[in-house]
């Protein structure tokens, strides 16, 4: 992308945090990269491509396809040796991006397997790490990566460096880079351990000032309009801003951080529980570089509380129901204690020749519109790029994060969930809060799939236990050994074999066929009419529920939510990888009016079918929570008996949780089952034992594998 092209970065509106992230890690690649979280539209990606711009140009060896620095070339580099002080050439900081649907040897690279059996060549096709060593690797979406590929990913970044192995065959070379990825929490979560493998995470989310916005647009259509010209505007200030950058790396080492500061980092890593030690390295790496930005050689107390606020908030997430953030209060607190408790650092002093600069730090410079180093225009409430960080946001309304936010999705009281208010003329109660969750079996679905991968049930996969090997169709990913030198073997004769190396022609090559597990779609059709008002019910029901989105989560499905009360029935939550999304509707879901049991399975007949479309290797799991009773309109027990028979048809893997209870019972929800080819279960079955056992053995029942 060439400059002019590019979006400047000193022209982005607010964002605060977001660029100031990029910018530290920027001085100190050592941070760890950003993860930036937020609703689509916020400048994510327009950030991220712009900052290249303003890292320094890279020097390399001549020819290396890997990047090599002339004055330090890599020893194990595949291309090398390269001499010492050798001829070299220069170029711009590259901004790599990485594909969701990327394959694991477009990231890592490919070896010709065929060339290495045959000639004992290490034929080496790098990938997109080699390609942004020393640049910028930018994941757009990095929460729809598959697991493996994360996983290679941030072990390339912690390493700074990649390994390709290939049955035996082995290529390693440097990749460091400055890792940035960016995702919509509403289409799902990365796992905790992903999560602390960044660096510094930020919250972003639009502006809801009237005159930001404005600003936004107006510069945004300015320069959709003649982009080099708006480029050419701001120019004064990019040229402004790389030189601070510059600079602040060039005092990065000079940098010291005290015992005291040190201090302030442990005590605030223990205050707020942060699991191992990595949230104390980055928030150091974080305090330095924020100090050589403000252009000090000496952590001050301000350098560690901004540290912690972009260092800590995905660290303290203890399951997918928690929202980050950081209780700033408290965070004040514990930097007052500790320096009660510990010894002062001396005052910063700054570098020689240069005056000691104010508390609050500098600016980035002014900018054509007033809105220097990417500030809004004056009078719109940011601060600067290097200024006071502002609180962390919500995704929904960019006003600072609720203290009760993680209450609010596993265990507000009835009426604080927001979706208990009666309307007017309907019988509709408040929403009743969910029991405890409980640590639920494993769920299956029969039979062997093919879906993504994930962590339920069987499935062809391209990571597994190998059981068996097939001719290749395409390129060959998972070499099968044995079975390729089995196929090569009665023809080395015919081939002329004369030396020790075996003759392999393209079709002996075998494909390892692998099997291991898959994520499905679990749909839930929850019962929300008068009938399930109870309140002890209803609690006992939405707690089952939360237990199964949990491991749904920790097994890498994708959930979804049908209820059905009233006239009709609606889809409270469209199939998503959000399982905390899930919980948020399920705990806000009230009760009341009929029961149109037949509406409810025709809708989740519709999703599935929908979902069948898109995505035709993902197999679903219906759960059915009700009581059986079927009111409103004609016929409604026979209406939902066809409806039943629909999903029976396609093999859908049922069960259905009888919520019925009193002395006398009708035995309705044991009908439908029957009607799904399900199994039933009662509310008082409710218990992690047999719940979650009847889930797994629905996948068993008889007639789900002949339906399958």
């Amino acid at each position: 992308m060439s400059t002019s092209s590019r979006y400047p970065f000193t022209a982005i509106v607010g964002q605060d945090d977001l660029r100031l992230a990029l910018l530290l890690n920027a001085v100190s690649p050592a941070v760890g990269g950003v993860l930036v979280r937020g609703e689509k539209g916020t400048a994510k990606s327009t950030a991220v491509r712009a900052l290249a711009a303003l890292l320094p140009p890279v020097r390399t060896v001549e020819g290396c396809r890997f990047s090599c620095d002339p004055a330090a070339p890599d020893p194990g580099c595949p291309d090398g040796p390269h001499p010492a002080d050798g001829p070299g050439g220069e170029r711009a900081a590259r901004m790599v991006e990485l594909p969701v649907g990327a394959s694991e040897d477009r990231l890592v690279g490919a070896l010709d397997i065929e060339r290495a059996l045959a000639e004992g060549v290490k034929a080496f096709e790098p990938g997109l790490l080699a390609d942004a060593h020393r640049g910028i690797l930018y994941v757009d979406e990095v929460n729809l990566l598959h697991d493996h590929l994360i996983d290679l990913l941030l072990d390339a970044a912690a390493m700074g460096a990649s390994y390709v192995e290939r049955e035996g065959v082995s290529v390693r070379h440097a990749a460091r880079f400055l890792l940035v990825g960016t995702m919509n929490p509403e289409e799902g979560e990365l796992r905790p351990q992903l999560l602390d493998r960044f660096g510094l995470t930020v919250e972003v989310a639009a502006s809801r000032e009237p005159d930001q916005r404005v600003e936004v647009v107006r510069r945004r259509l300015a320069f959709e309009d003649d982009p080099a010209a708006f480029a050419g505007r701001w120019s004064g200030e990019e040229a402004e801003l790389r030189a601070r950058v510059a600079a602040a790396r060039a005092l990065l080492p000079r940098v010291r951080l005290g015992d005291g500061a040190l201090r302030r980092i442990a005590a605030v890593c223990a205050a707020f529980e942060v699991d191992g030690m990595r949230g104390d390295l980055v928030m150091a790496r974080t305090s330095t570089a924020l100090a050589a930005w403000a252009g000090r050689t000496e952590v001050a107390v301000e350098d560690v509380r901004r540290a912690a606020l972009l260092a800590l908030p995905h660290r303290r997430r203890r399951n997918p129901f928690d929202a980050p953030g950081l209780d700033e209060e408290k965070l004040d607190e514990v930097l007052r204690d500790a320096a009660a408790d510990g010894p002062e650092d001396e005052p910063p002093t700054p570098p020689e020749g240069q005056a000691p600069e104010e508390p609050d730090g500098g600016d980035d410079g002014p900018g054509p519109d007033g809105g220097g180093g990417g500030q809004p225009d004056p009078g719109d409430g940011a601060g600067d790029g290097s200024g006071d960080l502002p609180p962390q946001r919500t995704e929904d309304s960019g006003a600072p994060a609720p203290e009760d936010a993680p209450e609010a999705l596993t265990g507000a009281e009835p009426g604080e969930s927001g979706g208990g208010t009666p309307r007017p003329g309907s019988a509709e109660q408040q929403a009743v809060a969910a029991g405890e969750p409980f640590r639920t079996k494993v769920l299956s679905v029969p039979g062997l799939g093919a879906g993504a991968a994930g962590r339920r049930s069987r499935a062809r996969t391209e990571h597994g236990r190998t059981t068996g090997a097939t001719r290749p169709q395409g390129a060959l990913t998972k070499l099968h050994l044995t079975a390729t030198v089995r196929a090569a073997a009665p023809h080395q004769r015919a081939r002329g074999r004369s030396g020790r190396g075996l003759v392999v022609r393209r079709d002996d090559l075998r494909q390892a066929t692998r099997e291991g597990r898959e994520g499905n779609l679990v749909l839930f059709v929850v019962d929300a009419s008068g009938s399930m008002a109870a309140r002890k019910r209803m609690g006992a029901v939405k707690g089952a529920v939360l237990s199964l989105l949990l491991d749904a989560y920790q097994r890498r499905d994708k959930v979804g939510l049908v209820t059905f009360r009233g006239r009709d029935a609606e889809v409270a939550l469209p199939p998503t990888s959000s399982v905390d999304a899930a919980a948020a509707r399920l705990q806000a879901l009230p009760t009341g009016g009929r029961t149109p049991l037949a509406a409810g399975l025709l809708k989740a007949h519709d999703v599935l079918r929908v979902e069948r479309l898109r995505d035709a290797t993902r197999r679903p799991l219906l759960v059915v929570v009700t009581d059986g009773r079927a009111t409103g309109g004609p016929e409604p027990v026979a209406l939902a008996a066809r409806a039943a028979r629909l999903h029976a048809a396609e093999a859908t893997a049922s069960v259905v949780v009888d919520c019925e209870t009193g002395p006398v019972r009708l035995g309705l929800a044991g009908e439908l089952a029957r009607e799904l080819r399900g199994t039933a279960v009662t509310l008082d079955e409710l218990r992690a034992e047999a719940l979650t056992g009847l889930v797994k053995d629905v996948t068993d029942h008889p007639r789900a594998r002949r339906a399958a």
